[in-house]
């Protein structure tokens, strides 16, 4: 009997301590888990902020490409420059077309733009520029055949004609010094121009009087000139550009005797070419205000 009693506290003591040891185990998962749980949301959080302060990042964590670390041109510098270019077309071929003969015509024209600038920061420069362009030419003669089949042929000769130009404009220049001396930089030009002149084409009847047309031009164009820049000396650089074209509007007005509108055109467009009739090789002289650092 006193063994059966022993049986029964025994076995009752055994299911006790393991009822409390599941409990014990249950409260330590579960408390896991809610630590988890909290870590993980934490952790999202973090994400999630870290997303957002990241999406842009800012100026002291950005990437430094150092592209303006060779210094051109220096803060405070003041610019007086000279830009100039001559052409001379001259033809004299008539295998030139097929349906042109005689050729004889010859064409100048020159350029001369005078600016100022002045560098508001290490290679950063705003400047004014004025410009005068001077056209001349002649057409000897040009002859057009169509063959005997199309019965169409026709010459014409001594044609001139004389164009003169005035411009202003304003520019901002973009240097980048492409040697750690800052001998050779590369120029990123964007100017906006306003350009004003006449035309005038001339020309002699059957009995040799003269006669001519004349049109007024007015233009209004935002260039972008690109180009490089070479130091000849430690304060003159020669320079190079190249017109590359931009937004223009043209306006010409056809004139008579008494200087009154006979004809107008209009015309606005966007037009990116590689004008090798706008190539501007120019020489500019650097007045420093402080020694270079």
């Amino acid at each position: 009997m006193k063994r059966y009693i022993l049986l029964l506290l025994a076995a009752a003591f055994t299911s006790m301590m393991t009822h409390a040891q599941e409990t014990s185990i249950s409260d330590a998962t579960t408390s896991v888990v809610a630590a988890d749980s909290v870590a993980v949301a934490a952790d999202t959080a973090t994400v999630e902020k870290r997303d957002k302060s990241s999406r842009f990042l800012p100026t002291s964590r950005r990437i430094d490409r150092h592209v303006d670390r060779n210094k051109f041109v220096y803060k405070g510098e003041v610019m007086l420059g000279l830009a100039a270019s001559h052409g001379k077309l001259s033809v004299e071929d008539s295998e030139l077309m097929l349906l042109v003969d005689d050729i004889n015509i010859g064409l100048n024209s020159t350029t001369v733009k005078p600016f100022l600038a002045f560098a508001y920061r290490d290679n950063r420069s705003v400047g004014m520029r004025f410009g005068y362009e001077y056209i001349r030419g002649d057409l000897g003669n040009i002859a057009l055949n169509l063959g005997s089949a199309a019965d169409l042929s026709f010459s014409l000769s001594d044609l001139g004609l004389k164009s003169e130009n005035f411009s202003w404009s304003f520019f901002h220049r973009n240097y980048i010094g492409l040697d750690r001396r800052g001998i050779i930089g590369a120029i990123i030009e964007s100017e906006l121009m306003v350009k004003t002149g006449t035309m005038n084409f001339y020309t002699a009847d059957d009995e040799g009087v003269a006669q001519s047309s004349l049109s007024r031009n007015f233009a209004a164009r935002l260039n972008f000139n690109p180009g490089l820049a070479v130091y000849v000396f430690p304060q003159v650089c020669v320079t190079v550009t190249v017109g590359i074209g931009g937004l223009y509007y043209n306006n010409v007005r056809l004139m008579d005797a008494n200087d009154e509108v006979v004809g107008r055109r209009d015309r606005t467009g966007l037009k990116f070419k590689f004008n090798i009739a706008d190539i501007q090789i120019g020489i500019v002289a650097h007045l420093w205000n402080k020694n270079k650092k």
